[in-house]
């Protein structure tokens, strides 16, 4: 048991270390291949995208062909992505390569709650389950700060290559093992698949987020503003589908439960926000103020520490406590800290060390970690125990296409005020940020009171 739960959270680590990775190694990664900034744009929102998309339908995957038949394809395509990763001649190849990651990496995730909820005792579980905070944690700290190393030691000459072959080692340890520890099973082939919804989302998504980058890019074209509309048309589509479908991807009684929405209205413009602001950071850290990237990655960590704490601490009793007043204070907190970084670049501008953004980082973070933390947890307060699943797939889904979707937006108006100093891109970014937070303090207020008891 002991041994598949460490399997489980090496998976998991690999996906929580591979979407924080590019924070740090974006802008070298662009220079090296002479990407520019539709690289820059492209790297995170890439691997988020097709996650976001696959992530219910690879749980569905897994219950319908077995856990263990997905496990051991999902970490076999992830493995081999990263390979092409990190041998990739050219940003195109990149690109797909990161496609292909997310998509993979969608297939295995679900599988390793499936398999420990099959396997495991309830006291197991709760011991299990206690452990995937810390783990993921540490996972989401140093994968920045190795990155950050690892490029900035240039390992064989390889730059940042490394930092995506590391998981050709970790993947085919993991994959050893799955195939000796993971305990066999069928699957239920009667269970459905929503194929028209899931390719409906898909379209929806890429539309939106190529139409934001290449029109921010290159220009308002025709073919950004046409990719955009098919994007919109996509999503209402989806919408009917998941109202009209036998078995949608989303209960339809969730899109009717005000409490769900609101929740998933807020989580959507906050983890957009607070995801795009952090991959930020790093650029302005990078190239505005022309920190390397392992400084980078060691001036990000007060605001990692700060996320980490303060998710534990909500999870630990306070969004208990607290409800939905929680996601306010964390709202709060986060405007604060952005201030606060404003005013410095204010005073400033590009002469600032990076010890002086240390305490702001460190705000910002706990801002950031109350609120990833208790938005998913309260907006299912009102959720009946038959719709937890689909609620709480739903919330893990917008969670990562809001990420990517955010990531290319907030990185798309740093990037369009960049001309004019990158002192003033970073503070015009930081209003933005600070704008959406703001908006989404009222939604608040028609999420439920408090989360669920269990």
């Amino acid at each position: 048991m002991w041994a598949i739960l460490g399997l489980v959270l090496l998976a998991d680590a690999l996906d929580v270390i591979d979407a924080t990775i590019t924070n740090i190694a974006a802008p070298t990664i662009a220079s090296d291949l002479n990407g520019g900034e539709s690289l820059i744009k492209w790297l995170g929102p890439a691997y988020m995208l097709a996650m976001g998309v696959l992530l219910v339908v690879g749980g569905r995957l897994g219950d319908k062909f077995g856990q263990r038949r997905l496990f051991l394809i999902g970490i076999t395509g992830f493995t081999l992505a990263s390979a092409v990763a990190g041998f990739s001649p050219d940003p195109t190849l990149l690109i797909a390569a990161r496609v292909v990651q997310g998509a993979f990496g969608a297939l295995l995730i679900p599988q390793g709650m499936a398999i420990m909820t099959k396997a495991f005792s309830r006291d197991m579980l709760a011991k299990a389950f206690g452990l995937f905070g810390p783990v993921l944690g540490l996972s989401s700290i140093g994968g920045p700060i190795l990155a950050g190393f690892i490029i900035s030691a240039d390992l064989f000459g390889l730059s940042w290559r490394p930092i995506f072959l590391a998981n050709v080692i970790l993947g085919g340890i993991g994959l050893v093992l799955a195939v000796k520890l993971l305990p066999r099973d069928d699957g239920d082939r009667s269970t459905v698949i929503d194929g028209w919804g899931s390719g409906l989302l898909a379209a929806a998504m890429f539309g939106l987020l190529y139409g934001l980058i290449d029109g921010s890019t290159n220009g308002w074209t025709t073919i950004p503003v046409a990719t955009i509309t098919v994007g919109i048309v996509a999503l209402a589509a989806f919408a009917y589908r998941q109202r009209t479908a036998a078995d949608p991807l989303i209960t339809p009684s969730l899109l009717k439960n005000r409490g769900f929405t609101s929740g998933m209205l807020v989580g959507l413009v906050v983890f957009a926000a607070g995801t795009g602001l952090i991959f930020v950071l790093s650029l302005f850290l990078q190239e505005g103020l022309h920190a390397s990237a392992r400084d980078a990655s060691l001036s990000l960590l007060p605001l990692t520490v700060g996320t980490i704490a303060a998710a534990f601490a909500a999870m630990g009793g306070l969004v208990a406590k607290l409800g939905r007043r929680l996601v306010v204070i964390g709202l709060l907190v986060t405007l604060a800290g952005c201030a606060w970084v404003l005013a410095l670049i204010t005073n400033s501008g590009t002469d600032l060390s990076l010890w002086s953004l240390a305490p702001a980082f460190f705000v910002i973070g706990v801002g950031i970690g109350l609120s990833f933390a208790t938005i998913p947890a309260v907006a299912l307060g009102d959720a009946k125990p038959d719709e937890a699943g689909s609620a709480s797939g739903s919330l893990s889904s917008i969670q990562q296409l809001a990420s990517a979707i955010g990531s290319a937006a907030v990185t798309s108006t740093f990037f369009h005020a960049a001309p004019a100093g990158l002192d003033h891109a970073m503070k015009l970014t930081l209003i933005v940020v600070l704008a959406a937070t703001v908006l989404s303090l009222p939604v608040v207020a028609l999420m439920p009171h408090k989360a669920p008891s269990d």
